[in-house]
């Protein structure tokens, strides 16, 4: 069944006239691109009119298009919009009600716009109170795509120069080390990294990743198996930023934050966009100790982060996530569907693991289940039969093989077996 019915020369000339606009650096998803001009919940709407589920968009994170949302942004956009020089009571409610779902131990928020910008802030202040300049961030991680940061993300690709600061260190990747060895090995290739960068002359301001590994191909288990990675790094003398942009808020089910899974208290936490649920609003979480040593040494300043629209939407946000029980929604559709993920994986020989945490789920593409090789090409198609059947999800992983699943946190059941069964036809129809 395919969806899209535009004439051909219409959607041509539309990506002739983006390319000329925006240039050659952008990129758009599946073979047939999507052009979405409508979204509600957990449905997307395409220029045709047809509907579409979406199976990948965690950015609106309590659905698109919230009316509860776009109430209170157009309310306070109406009202009155500044920036964090100037007092304001929204910004701070919206900052106690954020502290107040972190430890007690991270009580200091930074706003910003973006999650790249997080993060950018979260590696000044690690270099400006450890005084050191290492950094230890995994395989095909993404942190974001300012100067700073870019360097810290082999995923963008051979155009991106990891930094001479920098060390890289193995996924930890549980299906092909076994569950039973990866806290080992993790802990092992972050101390081989110290070791590096001791010999290079530095020592780690940080080590930085993402708390479910998510573009490393959604590494979740077994809980704790950070534990002795981070005890190195701060016996080296740096600190452990957790980048929450992709595994937190909710999305984890049973925590708020992905951290929590591994019962560890970051010294800096970042988050993105999911807080604003479209709208541009992240933030950099800390100890205060932290920014008080940081604060003495500069000073920091964000137009737009942290403005009092940006405050009353993330308000909202946490708003819906409390009055719809959507953590509980998470955890409670997210084991459904990882176990409807999992049967299939016992009828279908090329899908070689699963691996889930709460409303977040990795399937793995493999051509053979002995040597575990990656099958991209398999993922890749599956990925477009799946847009041709008006479904949307994503890939993850090094090798771009794991179908990236990770629904806005409304979806339900009902979407969960939509899903599931569109697959099983996807699948069953590729695999010959």
């Amino acid at each position: 069944m395919l969806s899209y019915n535009r004439d051909a020369a219409a959607q041509q000339h539309l990506l002739d006239r983006r390319k000329r606009l925006l240039g050659p650096a952008y990129r758009v998803l599946y073979d047939t691109p999507f052009h979405p001009i409508r979204g509600e919940g957990v449905r997307l709407y395409d220029a045709d009119g047809a509907e579409y589920l979406d199976v990948y968009n965690n950015v609106p994170s309590v659905g698109h298009c919230h009316p509860r949302v776009v109430e209170a942004l157009s309310r306070q956009a109406a009202t009155l919009n500044t920036h964090t020089r100037y007092l304001h009571e929204t910004v701070l409610d919206y900052a106690e009600r954020l502290l107040a779902t972190f430890p007690d131990a991270l009580s200091n928020v930074m706003f910003t716009c973006t999650g790249s910008e997080a993060n950018d802030l979260a590696v000044r202040v690690a270099r400006a109170v450890t005084g050191n300049q290492g950094f230890i961030v995994t395989a095909n991680a993404y942190h974001g795509v300012t100067a700073s940061v870019a360097e810290m993300s082999p995923s963008l690709g051979a155009a991106i120069r990891i930094g001479d600061h920098v060390r890289v260190v193995d996924s930890p990747d549980s299906y092909r080390l076994g569950t039973a060895n990866v806290a080992d090995a993790f802990t092992q290739s972050v101390q081989e990294a110290i070791d590096s960068l001791t010999r290079a002359g530095m020592k780690p301001a940080a080590i930085l990743f993402d708390s479910v590994f998510a573009a490393d191909g959604l590494f979740t288990d077994p809980p704790g198996f950070i534990d002795g990675a981070i005890a190195a790094v701060r016996e080296a003398g740096g600190l452990y930023i957790a980048d929450e942009v992709q595994a937190g808020l909710a999305r984890p089910g049973a925590h708020m934050w992905g951290f929590e899974r591994h019962g560890i208290v970051p010294d800096i936490a970042t988050l993105g966009k999911p807080m604003g649920n479209g709208h541009p609003l992240a933030a950099m979480i800390a100890r205060p100790d932290l920014l008080q040593d940081f604060g003495n040494k500069t000073r920091y300043f964000n137009t737009f982060g942290g403005n009092p629209v940006s405050a009353a939407v993330g308000l909202a946000v946490l708003d819906v996530i409390h009055d719809e029980n959507l953590m509980g929604n998470a955890l409670e559709v997210g084991g459904y569907l990882a176990n409807g993920l999992r049967e299939l994986m016992n009828r279908h020989e090329f899908i070689g693991d699963v691996r889930a945490a709460g409303l977040y789920a990795a399937v793995e593409l493999v051509s053979d289940r002995a040597t575990k090789t990656p099958a991209a090409s398999l993922a890749t198609r599956i990925v477009n039969a799946l847009r041709d059947r008006r479904v949307l999800i994503g890939l993850c992983g090094a090798h771009g093989n794991c179908l990236k699943v990770r629904p806005p946190l409304p979806f339900t059941k009902t979407d969960a077996d939509e899903f599931l069964g569109i697959l099983e036809e996807v699948v069953g129809g590729l695999a010959t």
